[in-house]
């Protein structure tokens, strides 16, 4: 509503990005402003440097920068526009930057309702399932997903209300509408750990390049998401590039935040932040 008060009233409009951004409870209209820890410095590009507020919303294409380590959490204002994620974009997402991301929420960390694309940074999304009932909740829902240029993911979600489906990623069919039809994942040189009692990743299909399933055993994209072996639905995924070495003290060959599925890692390297599950 406020985005077409904007236009009645003879604001700018623009070819490409955000038509308007929702962030610490207040909706703007025109980019060029600014808060703690954010600035919105062009339509399709908002920086992030030490954030930790409420959720953030934009309706349209959006570039998010990340620098240090930054937080969204869901809004629990009854009045609030964004109820149930700590980041809803209606369009397509970048995340990338040096920094860092920690999104949490009750159906979901981060939603998008197209493509989401993760270069470089480190995202930690969760979902705690807090009052849902008879939907999928997941750290991740989004209409296809890319991870590359090093990025790491960590995505867990969990439920226990009536008709709850939980997991780690949900690429599949969630009436996200059109740009949303591919529902798949595709990781590049990068990191991924995704978890979720019901499937650690579901989607219709995707694509490793320079990277492997680490877990489950015989790991494979199936028809409804990431299998194993046998052809069951995995709870557990945790991808990571070919040739990668494990940290200092460790055996298992994982180099992804998040040490168990559900748990972040203590090292300074993955998102900060404390879980909601």
């Amino acid at each position: 509503a406020m985005a077409c008060l904007c236009v009645l009233l003879g604001g700018p409009s623009y070819a490409a990005g955000a038509e308007s951004l929702i962030i610490a409870g207040a909706t703007y209209c025109e980019p060029g402003v600014s808060g703690p820890g954010w600035a919105w410095a062009d339509a399709d590009h908002l920086e992030l440097n030490g954030y930790a507020g409420e959720a953030i919303g934009a309706d349209g294409d959006l570039v998010l920068t990340l620098a240090g380590q930054n937080s969204v959490t869901e809004s629990h204002a009854p009045d609030a526009d964004i109820t149930l994620c700590g980041m809803e974009v209606w369009g397509n997402l970048t995340l990338r930057g040096t920094g860092t991301l920690t999104a949490t929420g009750s159906q979901c960390g981060i939603h998008v309702s197209q493509v989401l694309v993760v270069d470089g940074c480190t995202v930690d999304a969760r979902a705690d399932g807090a009052d849902i009932t008879d939907e999928a909740v997941a750290g991740v829902i989004a209409g296809d997903m890319a991870v590359r240029g090093g990025g790491r993911v960590v995505a867990a979600s969990a439920g226990s209300g009536a008709g709850v489906r939980a997991y780690g990623v949900y690429l599949q069919d969630a009436g996200l509408g059109d740009g949303a039809s591919g529902c798949r994942l595709s990781v590049d040189a990068s990191w991924l750990d995704a978890a979720g009692a019901d499937g650690g990743v579901a989607c219709l299909g995707g694509s490793l390049v320079s990277a492997r399933f680490m877990a489950p055993a015989g790991g494979a994209f199936g028809a409804d998401g990431v299998v194993d072996a046998g052809g069951a639905l995995a709870p557990h995924v945790v991808v990571e590039p070919e040739g990668a070495t494990p940290p200092a003290g460790e055996t298992g060959g994982r180099d992804v935040p998040g040490g168990e599925a559900g748990e972040p890692s203590s090292d300074a390297d993955p998102a900060a932040g404390e879980p909601t599950t």
